[in-house]
Order: structure tokens, then sequence, then C-alpha cells
């Protein structure tokens, strides 16, 4: 599976952005996307995840209310927008896909990474 990441860029607190992230390759074998991101010095931090053949997410308790996962199996393509950024949200954002349905925070249960597109969040 390749995943191509983009839609990052530089906004100030309060505005949106909305990341896209599309899949190529062995795409059947998907059945959960999710994004995280890395901020400078840290580890990388959970943001949200979507089941690909059922309709179903999961968002971090720090973006929830702000951040929204989608994905159009069609594409197929999986979507974060985020709405009220916050200076904190500041990172490189990454998408990730796992063959496995069952939720997972843990970064290293994806074994499928796209390159990752920075977000940057002026106050």
């Amino acid at each position: 599976v390749q995943l191509q990441a983009y839609g990052g860029g530089l906004v100030q607190a309060g505005g949106s952005l909305r990341l896209s992230c599309a899949a190529s390759g062995r795409t059947f074998s998907i059945y959960t996307m999710g994004w995280f991101r890395q901020a400078p010095g840290k580890e990388h931090e959970f943001v949200a995840d979507i089941r690909w053949r059922v309709w179903r997410t999961s968002h971090a308790d720090s973006v929830k209310g702000r951040f929204t996962i989608s994905r159009d199996y069609t594409k197929p393509t999986v979507y974060l927008q985020m709405n009220s950024l916050k200076p904190e949200d500041t990172a490189i954002y990454y998408c990730a896909s796992r063959g496995s349905s069952s939720g997972t925070y843990y970064p290293h249960e994806y074994p499928y990474w796209g390159q990752g597109t920075l977000v940057t969040v002026s106050s």
C-alpha cells in the first residue's frame, strides 16, 4: 500500500485546513486508516482513525469537536478536516493504514505510512 498525504500549510489560529491522503496499490487490504502527528521534539500522537468498510471513527480527545476524519471509499482517499486550529496543532501530519479493523492508538501497529505534510498554526 502506498499513501500520499497532502494539504498542509500555514494558517492562523482559528483557521481551517483539510488534509487528504490518497491510497494506491493493495488497497483491498486496508481495513483502518489513521492520522497521526508529530510535533518538534515529541513522539507520534494519534489524531483520528476510520474503518475502511464501515463508517466508524475515533478522534483523540485533544481534537474532538474540531477535527473530523472521513473517507471516500471509491477514490480511495481519507480526509482530515481541521477547524478551529490552535498553535499546539502545529506538527507534521501523517496518514497510515493497517490490515485490521480493530482500533489502536499505537503508531507501531500501522505498517504503511505516507510521507507527512506539515501544518503550521500561527498565533
